[in-house]
């Protein structure tokens, strides 16, 4: 229904890394003025289990939904399918983190165009270390 390349045990590892990325973020937040002084949020009053869980959820739900309508449309899984790839996580976690933390449309905003720019770049690392097939 969502392709070969979906697995629960890959959703549940995705929001666990979701949760440990959020404690890496608080350690970071904490630790280096200059990550808490350029950062939107303030990562001491995060709950990093719940936001780490619903923003890995939100994303791992948006992907899922997107490979449901590249299979409907008989798109090859890892094909690309411009631009539903690099916006599916992005939509998914924005709708499931805004039920723990109210942002500004313009922090909405920001938040998005910031990853969906990062999105190329994460691609081509994953490419360069041989993680990903191609660079798109």
């Amino acid at each position: 229904m969502f392709g070969d390349n979906k697995t629960i045990r890959g959703f549940v590892c995705g929001i666990f890394l979701s949760i440990l990325t959020v404690y890496l973020q608080i350690f970071l937040y904490q630790h280096i003025s200059f990550i808490r002084n350029s950062m939107l949020l303030n990562y001491t009053t995060i709950n990093p289990i719940i936001f780490g869980g619903l923003s890995g959820f939100g994303a791992l739900l948006g992907d899922s939904i997107k490979s449901y309508f590249k299979r409907q449309l008989d798109i090859q899984p890892g094909a690309s399918w411009f631009p539903f790839d690099q916006v599916d996580y992005i939509f998914g976690g924005i709708f499931f983190i805004s039920f723990y933390i109210r942002l500004t449309y313009l922090e909405y905003i920001a938040l998005f165009l910031m990853w969906f720019l990062l999105h190329p770049l994460t691609t081509l690392l994953g490419y360069l270390f041989k993680l990903k097939d191609s660079p798109l």
